[in-house]
């Protein structure tokens, strides 16, 4: 009889529908290759769900927060159950976007220029007023990006020192934490790594039909286009490829996630962050990569749980 897995998906965050999607075809591909799947809507009686199922593993298909945080990571950890992706450590660093930003400053690995405040920084210290300041230093578009969201939610281009203010307030809507992040102009890749000697999967140039790679264009059949992979000089592709591991090993990441880049017009490579848990559905980038690289997306989920089996 094969092995309990105990497949989490859904939760409270704002990527709920992406992780239920994800979720079920991790399900459905874990069934098909003999493993006893069992899906977990999280709530607040997982603990509960997970002692009484005792599975011999978890697979991790929760998007945002509470899933990508370390959040579920640390009460599988009290548990002593297995789970799939980074541990602890490395999802409150991947998930946190300005912590992540100033490790790869720290090792450096090339990422935008940027600032950061909170939100007592902008209702109690002034903040606002430095937003002259931080636009003749980042020039304009500047990207505004809540510090703690995934799939692009809450992000805004503030195209002059006037829309700063209300892009900020948008983006503290989703967080406490917001980033200030140069414009790179350029091309969107993505390269996915797999695997318990990290490996990269071919690169994924993602064309969105908006002026960037948002929530719409991730999830909508149609909203861009992939190209697989990406058509980019091989010497620019290792360099990505290298930027990637770089920083997936300076975050102490493992079993698989995938970096999101920007390759500028001079052809410079920059990192803009981590995703630990990408998504697994019909649009994700990360199943698109296995394809490319012979992986069917059976193969690609048991490897990942492998991953987490094996040690």
């Amino acid at each position: 009889m094969g092995k309990k897995i105990a497949v989490l998906k859904g939760g409270r965050s704002l990527e709920r529908n992406i992780s239920l999607k994800s979720g079920a075809r991790v399900e459905k591909a874990l069934a098909k290759l003999g493993y006893r799947a069992e899906g977990i809507d999280v709530d607040a009686r997982l603990v509960k769900k997970l002692k009484k199922m005792k599975p011999d593993a978890a697979f991790i298909a929760m998007h945002g927060k509470s899933g990508e945080d370390g959040t579920v990571q640390e009460l599988l950890d009290i548990l002593g159950i297995p789970y799939t992706g980074s541990e602890v450590l490395p999802s409150i660093r991947c998930m946190d976007k300005v912590l992540s930003k100033h490790i790869f400053v720290a090792d450096r690995i090339p990422t935008p220029r940027f600032y950061a405040f909170n939100r007592d920084a902008f209702q109690e210290l002034g903040a606002v007023d430095t937003m002259p300041t931080i636009a003749g230093e980042l020039g304009l578009p500047i990207v505004v990006k809540p510090s703690g969201q995934g799939s692009a939610l809450g992000v805004r281009f503030a195209h002059t020192v006037e829309e700063l203010p209300a892009a900020l307030i948008s983006a503290f809507s989703f967080d406490n934490k917001v980033l200030l992040e140069k414009y790179v102009k350029g091309q969107e890749l993505a390269v996915s790594i797999i695997g318990r000697q990290p490996r990269a999967l071919p690169i994924v140039e993602a064309v969105p039909k908006t002026e960037f790679f948002d929530f719409e264009s991730r999830y909508t059949m149609g909203k861009a286009d992939y190209i697989v992979p990406a058509e980019i000089p091989d010497d620019i592709a290792a360099r990505a490829v290298d930027v990637s591991l770089s920083a997936f090993n300076s975050l102490q990441c493992s079993g698989f996630g995938r970096v999101d880049l920007i390759l500028d017009e001079n052809s410079d490579v920059w990192c803009l962050e981590i995703n630990t848990i990408p998504g697994f559905t019909e649009t994700s980038l990360l199943p698109m990569a296995a394809q490319a690289a012979g992986l069917s997306f059976n193969e690609m989920v048991e490897e990942i749980l492998l991953c987490a089996m094996e040690g």
